[in-house]
């Protein structure tokens, strides 16, 4: 089974793990959009009642045309459950994401929710987080300062070229030594003009992987 239907199976599986009358953390991304296309089924099918808050702009649009009620962000202080894919995950559960460049609005919604359900095909699975990379995203304000800070800890930086995320930031991407995670987190974390980091740690719930023979996991 290729990637493309990998990724639809696992979205049709979260989709059914979804109950009425929740509030829904949509991801972004091709995998998250799947799920978001599965869900929008449901609604429409089985008169779903729920109601749903998108991590992207692109995410948002998606499910609004697809007929999911959508709840405007400043009025979210919590979901139920929120659904997303990831870049890289590690056998402790442990994230990188962003490589979509929706890492702060995707782990503010994966942070207030009840439960991350973390949706991906087997490709993802690693026993050590980055060799994808970490994104970061920074803010435009004294940029090269940033960077160079970020450097100091020992870490190849490259800047997204023209591009922007969703908060109007621009995002770098790290490769380097991720051996002690939390601490890297921190060490980012306290540069000042570091938004946020695409590593989400200890946030991950349940786990759907889609293997290559067409079987669906689900790790709790």
């Amino acid at each position: 089974m290729n990637k493309g239907s990998l990724k639809k199976a696992v979205g049709l599986v979260a989709a059914q793990l979804v109950p009425p009358n929740i509030i829904v953390g949509l991801g972004s991304g091709s995998t998250a959009s799947y799920f978001i296309q599965a869900l929008a089924e449901r609604v429409r099918l089985e008169k779903l009642p729920i109601k749903g808050v998108a991590s992207s702009q692109k995410s948002h649009t998606l499910a609004s045309s697809l007929g999911i009620q959508m709840i405007p962000n400043e009025d979210v202080t919590y979901t139920d459950l929120t659904i997303d894919g990831a870049d890289e995950i590690d056998p402790q559960k442990c994230l990188i994401k962003g490589g979509g460049g929706y890492l702060v609005r995707e782990k503010i919604l994966a942070t207030i929710s009840h439960e991350m359900i973390v949706i991906v095909d087997e490709s993802k699975l690693v026993k050590k987080l980055g060799s994808f990379g970490l994104p970061v995203e920074i803010l435009p304000f004294c940029y090269h300062a940033t960077i160079q800070k970020i450097a100091s800890y020992g870490f190849q930086i490259s800047l997204r070229e023209s591009f922007t995320s969703d908060n109007g930031n621009f995002i770098v991407d790290l490769h380097g030594d991720f051996d002690d995670l939390i601490n890297t987190e921190k060490q980012l974390s306290a540069i000042p003009g570091v938004v946020d980091t695409g590593l989400f740690l200890g946030i991950a719930g349940r786990v759907i992987i889609g293997r290559a023979d067409g079987s669906i996991n689900i790790l709790k």
